[in-house]
Parts: C-alpha cells; structure tokens; sequence
C-alpha cells in the first residue's frame, strides 16, 4: 500500500495536479490545485435568474407583522426575489371565509389585501398557494402547525370554486388583469403527505384541483394555475395525465426538494436529520422532474420548485452553519436550466409552524434570523444577485462568471465539502463551533479584459467569516439576546467586502490572483470599472 501511495503521489507531483500543505499539528496534507479560466469575450447568453425567481415565507398571517415586513425588504434589496409564496392564505387567522345561520358563504379580503398592498409596494408579487381550508368550508377538523392550518378536503367542492372564484375575481378588480396575469396560482401544499398536509386521497386532490382551476380560468383563461405541490417530487406525471385526461387547464407543475435522509414532519428535530451524502441530492429530483415534463403529453409546463432547502425541519442546526452558504450554490449550480424557479424555504425565521420559537438560533429554516441577523446562507444569494446580467463560459463547476455591460466582470466560486461524521446527526453535529480545514490554492486566471484601472471588491462567507452562528457561539450561546449583542452581530456579519484595491489592467488584458480556500467557503470576486 506504501508503495502504490508512493506511485499516486509522484504521478501527482509530475503532473501538476496536488499541492502540499503542511497542518499546525506538523502533519502532512494534500489537495488538488484548481484554476478557474474566464474570458470576458467569451458570453454563453443571459444568465438564468432561476434562483431568484421565488423565496418562501411560513404563512400569509406572519406577513402582517411590522419585523416581518422590515426583513422582506432588507432581503428585496440585497437579493432581490420576485416572487414570495407561504401557507395559510385561506386559512382562519386570515379571516376570509365565514357562513351566515343559514349556511350562505360570507367572503372577507381585509387581511389578505394589507398583506399583498404590501408585497406589491416593495415589487414583490405573490405565488399564490391556495390553502388549507377555512373550518366552516372543512369537511373535518384535522389540522397542522401550532397555527391549526385545517387540512380535509371541503365539505361542499362547489362551495370552494367560488370562494376561489370571488377571490380571483377581487385581485381582479383591485390590481388589474394585467398585473394577476403575471402571478401563479398554486393548488395546496404537499397532498401526498397524508395525513398530515391532506387527508384525502390522491383523486380527492384532484378533485379539488380541477374545481380549483376551472374557477381560476373562468374569471381569465390567462391566469397560471399549477400544482400538485407535493413533497419529493411526487405526482408528477399523474397530475400531467389526469389534466389531459379530463380536459382540466394546467400551466405549471410545482413540487418541493431537501437534502435530508430522515425525518417527517420533526418540527422540533428531535428525531435527528442527517444531510444527504448523495451528491445529486436536490438537485436530482429537479432534473428528473425535468424529464418526466419533456417525456409527457405536455412538455412545454414551467416547472417551478416552490420549496426547497438543506432540511425539512425548523430545528436544523445546518440552516444556521456556515456550511449552508456554500452548499445553496452547489445545489442551484446543480440544477443548471432545469427549473423556471426554485423558492428556498425560507427567508426568515419568523416562523411558527411549531410555535413561537424561544432563543435566536433555533436551526430555523430562516436566511435571516427572528432579529434580522443574517446567516450564511443570506450571502449566498446576496452575491448572487450582485453576478451581472451576461454569463460567460467556465468550465469550474462551482462558480458562476459573469459581466456588465459597463465592462464590470464578476466571479463566484465556492468549495462544498460534506463533513458531516458517520453515525452522527444534524441536529449533534452542527451545533459545534467547527473550524474548517484547507483545501488549497484556487487560481483564477482572467483574460480579454478592458484595458485600464478597475476598482476590485473581494466578499467571502465561510467559518468566521460572515458566520454568525459561529459569533453567537463565542458569545456564549445565549438564550436571549440584548440589544448590544443584536447590533455586534449585525455589524460583524454584514456581508461588505473583506478586501478592496485598485488594480490596473495591461493592454494584454489579462488578471490573475490566487486564493487560499477552505472547506465550505464561498467567495465573490467584483471587477468595477473605473
């Protein structure tokens, strides 16, 4: 075995391919040496903004809240989603639905009008998911989330198209058809899990589905209704077939992804969720989602991710790490063209599907936290609206290179590297204070340039870099947080850049740098004509 280490090592070193490093312990490691070539001249078209398309929010009633409210347009600003889609629209703390003594339906728009005045006012628009049941329409009393989102099918099916019905008929009338012809229209949230999101079977749902989007397309055959919205990417092609089958309008599938192994429905994670060490994990079901589209009676259906993050818990310690930055570009990188949008749940972790939570870091699904600190996982998608509107041709598979029409060129790249140990879980693991180990040199090689000086801006997320779950460690992990300690963790991790300085560019037009990267670490590199 010495002996053939020994060969690998010296074919290694012949070829120019590992770089040797030495650890604080005296130890020898190894790694390979990466080289990311961008040319400035060399577009591959528009850049697919896919992942910014939709982000997701807990429910409709949390987005009456002023700190919710606050953090959405910190995050419109930073990231700029165009989309936001959440639970609850129909459900009772909305107050939308009611019947007289005598059983005649009784409609209610107040709050869902403050909601989306509000949305449209800072140009976010809704992915509208139509859900769960109002409990005078309900045909039982099953419910979920501590918020008690009535999950059965209606009592009365004609009763709920035209609640639909009047409903989309309002948005109508208050924001115009040309503006609700550029929403979706989303029927429900995860029907194959039953009984905890439907307590009805898969025709029951298509049932409602079908009720649903004739109501939709009878107030304008132009406004987008899709679904089935369930978990793991399932239902897919029955939903495809039972629309062609029956004649029922259909403009979108949407279904959800996470990058967990185990768990359902732990809002607590007291099971334990393990990340998945599977590298197609996500962005797998995307691409066969993809397939099964192309491969059916309707291949042309956008295909929309309406739910998608490393966990399915609220109590996964991996949404608070570090390490989450880094693997949200992996998974979108991943995914190539292969959805029109994929809507990370969540942004915030203003959040109560268990409940008010008790201390700021909770493992919530949230990019920023309940006082607004933002996590790593913010950065990821803060640089990747700052990545201009041209994608240039790279053959790195983790970084994305672009440029402005203002002779502006940007690069992100990052390095994923799945640590988690054998046996172990989540919610044991990603608690710890876990420093990262080198992976070696990143050489970035830029030609075709425009001659001249360039204002450059390096960001960078990784362990104590823009890591604030690591900051909130050293502070001892308090329970609750003062007002001082808020604002130092704010500050700390704003996300500006780390380093700054004026380069010139020769008349060969070229650039190069290198950087010493570690695991998990992401890095944005921001070339600004001067």
């Amino acid at each position: 075995m010495k002996i053939k280490f020994l060969l690998i090592v010296s074919m290694a070193i012949l070829s120019g391919s590992l770089t040797f490093g030495q650890t604080k312990k005296g130890k020898i490691s190894m790694y390979s040496e990466r080289i990311i070539k961008v040319d400035y001249n060399n577009s591959i078209g528009g850049i697919n903004t896919m992942f910014k398309e939709c982000v997701g929010a807990g429910r409709a009633n949390e987005g009456l809240r002023a700190d919710w409210q606050q953090q959405l347009t910190q995050t419109k600003k930073d990231c700029d989603f165009k989309y936001i889609r959440m639970h609850g629209l129909l459900t009772d703390d909305m107050a939308v639905y009611t019947e007289d003594n005598k059983g005649n339906p009784e409609y209610n728009y107040q709050y869902i009008d403050a909601l989306y005045d509000f949305l449209l006012s800072i140009n976010v628009k809704p992915f509208v998911e139509l859900g769960f049941m109002p409990s005078r329409l309900a045909s039982g009393s099953k419910t979920v989330f501590w918020w008690k989102g009535n999950v059965t099918p209606p009592k009365d099916y004609k009763k709920w198209e035209d609640l639909i019905r009047n409903l989309i008929q309002h948005f109508t009338a208050r924001y115009g058809e040309e503006e609700v012809k550029t929403w979706y229209f989303e029927v429900w949230n995860e029907p194959n899990l039953s009984p905890g999101f439907w307590t009805g079977t898969q025709a029951d749902y298509f049932k409602l589905y079908e009720y649903t989007a004739r109501a939709v397309k009878s107030v304008n055959p132009s406004y987008k209704v899709g679904g089935p919205g369930t978990a793991g990417a399932a239902w897919e092609s029955e939903m495809i077939d039972f629309c062609e089958k029956n004649k029922v309008p259909i403009d979108f599938i949407s279904t959800h992804s996470y990058g967990v192994t185990q768990g359902f429905l732990d809002e607590f994670g007291q099971g334990g969720t393990a990340l998945s060490k599977n590298n197609g994990a996500v962005s797998g079901d995307v691409l066969q989602s993809r397939k099964e589209i192309a491969t059916s009676t309707k291949p042309n259906l956008e295909l929309h991710y309406t739910e998608w993050s490393s966990s399915y818990t609220p109590a996964d310690p991996f949404h608070d790490s570090y390490h989450s930055a880094a693997y949200i570009l992996q998974k979108l990188k991943q995914v190539g063209n292969a959805a029109n949008s994929m809507s990370y749940w969540v942004f915030t972790d203003i959040f109560e599907e268990p409940g008010p939570r008790f201390t700021p870091f909770h493992g919530g699904f949230g990019l920023m936290n309940t006082q607004g600190i933002k996590k790593a996982a913010y950065f990821a998608y803060d640089y990747l609206n700052k990545l201009g509107k041209t994608e240039l041709k790279n053959t790195d598979d983790s970084s994305w290179a672009t440029k402005s029409a203002n002779g502006n060129m940007q690069l992100l790249f990052w390095d994923f590297t799945y640590t988690l140990p054998e046996s172990t879980n989540n919610q044991q693991y990603y608690i710890k204070d876990l420093p990262s180990k080198p992976k070696g040199s990143v050489k970035v090689q830029l030609a075709g340039l425009e001659k001249g000086n360039y204002h450059l801006e390096i960001y960078k997320v990784g362990y104590k870099v823009n890591d604030a779950y690591t900051d909130y460690l050293a502070m001892g992990k308090p329970r609750q947080l003062t007002k001082q300690q808020v604002n130092a963790l704010k500050e700390k991790n704003n996300g500006n850049p780390i380093a700054t300085e004026i380069i010139t560019i020769g008349s060969d037009g070229s650039y190069n740098k290198d950087f010493d990267i570690n695991e998990n670490d992401v890095v944005l590199m921001n070339l600004v004509r001067m």
